[in-house]
């Protein structure tokens, strides 16, 4: 069996481990909340400090920054041009959705199982740009089209990207990086042992997020966004795999990286402009369903290709 299927089986069973112990109602899905801020706050970035304290930065790497902007950029303006026909509210539930992508929760144990630290440092930089799509973007068209008003408050957006422990790590190492500075060796040691919880609290926080109850009424602005949100991903994203191919790593994490679920801060979103958090959170859901199932059957590709 190669090696990246048995670690998606293993991905697989840590996921249902935690909708089963869901179930069985040793853990709540209120837990998710105090696991998700140990993920995001204590070992992802001891994961991102381990990485990319050694990394070198080439150009392709930096590419990666401007691609995931660029990507998200066209994914908003085909969200809005999808759902424009739609009423205010479903429009902007719906379009603010389709750009930015959930790589450091999502992305990041799925590829360090399959490719290692190049992984992480790829997908790494590539969430450095969609960080900007989703704190930037995605709070735009959210407030936009509940407020009705173009007004747009940088500060505001941006606030929550700058309290953002990933984010700030991101630009921390990766500024000690180019300054030819290495944190001291101590420090770093205790940060991959910190960093080798990530990937088993990630995906059994995702077990406890699944949610498989939604009304019926929903599927045909459901099924609309996933045709939107995937076929805009695989589109773009066999493209420019097929331009890079002379870039194995690079080409691997944009074809990945454009398939991967719905942001986290969606939620965040339809609860502070007050739409529809029920149907925002199921289409999270389901996205992290079709990504995995996508994923796997997309790093096979790449693995034959």
């Amino acid at each position: 069996m190669e090696g990246f299927q048995l670690q998606f089986i293993i991905s697989v069973c840590i996921i249902l481990l935690g909708y089963f112990f869901k179930r069985i109602k040793i853990l709540k899905e209120s837990d998710g909340q105090t696991i998700a801020r140990i993920v995001f706050n204590i070992t992802l970035p001891a994961l991102v400090i381990v990485t990319f304290d050694q990394m070198v930065i080439s150009l392709s790497l930096v590419s990666l920054i401007f691609i995931a902007f660029l990507f998200g950029l066209a994914s908003a303006f085909i969200g809005i041009l999808a759902f424009r026909s739609e009423e205010t509210g479903i429009k902007g539930m719906a379009a603010m959705m389709v750009p930015g992508v959930n790589v450091g929760l999502f992305a990041f144990p799925l590829v360090e199982a399959i490719w290692g630290r190049e992984g992480i440092q790829h997908f790494g930089m590539l969430d450095v740009g969609n960080a900007v799509i989703v704190f930037g973007v995605c709070f735009f068209i959210a407030g936009y089209f509940a407020k009705g008003t173009s007004k747009f408050y940088l500060r505001e957006a941006f606030s929550p990207l700058l309290r953002s422990i990933p984010f700030l790590t991101y630009m921390v190492v990766v500024a000690l990086n180019l300054s030819g500075f290495h944190l001291p060796g101590l420090f770093l040691e205790t940060a991959e042992i910190i960093s080798v919880a990530n990937m088993p609290l990630s995906l059994l926080l995702l077990g406890l997020y699944l949610n498989f109850s939604f009304k019926k009424s929903w599927i045909p602005l459901i099924g609309k966004y996933l045709v939107v949100k995937y076929g805009t991903g695989l589109v773009l994203g066999f493209s420019l795999f097929w331009l890079l191919s002379d870039y194995p790593m690079l080409a691997n994490t944009v074809l990945i990286g454009f398939i991967l679920p719905a942001s986290t801060t969606s939620v965040v979103y339809a609860i502070r402009y007050k739409y529809n958090t029920k149907i925002v959170g199921t289409i999270v859901n389901i996205t992290i369903i079709i990504s995995f199932l996508l994923i796997w059957l997309l790093a096979s590709f790449v693995a034959y290709h």
